[in-house]
């Protein structure tokens, strides 16, 4: 359960089906948070590559790559986060995990 619990929409079963495993429903309030850090940061990407590539075809491309290794380490965060649970310890994301401990 601590697995699917980063793993982006998945992290919802663990956390509706654990209820009484405190450690499994911290990493899965983690899991969501960071999903939703996630797909906020990749609109506002969006929103960035639209109005730039408006205005300079260069800049897009050079936007197109960043994302690519964006995700590159958006995909290594969630590793990290996996093994850190599997050997039974935290990974503490400043800011992500302060706004997941007040649910």
């Amino acid at each position: 359960m601590i697995v699917l619990a980063y793993l982006w929409l998945l992290a919802l079963i663990p956390l509706l089906v654990e209820k009484q495993d405190a450690e499994v429903q911290w990493h899965a309030r983690h899991g969501i948070v960071l999903l939703v850090a996630e797909l906020l940061a990749f609109a506002l990407y969006i929103v960035l590559t639209s109005v730039v590539s408006l205005a300079s075809l260069g800049l897009g491309v050079f936007l197109v790559s960043l994302l690519v290794f964006a995700w590159i380490g958006i995909l290594a965060l969630h590793v990290v986060a996996i093994f850190k649970a599997l050997n039974g310890t935290r990974m503490i994301i400043p800011r992500v995990s302060s706004f997941a401990s007040r649910f």
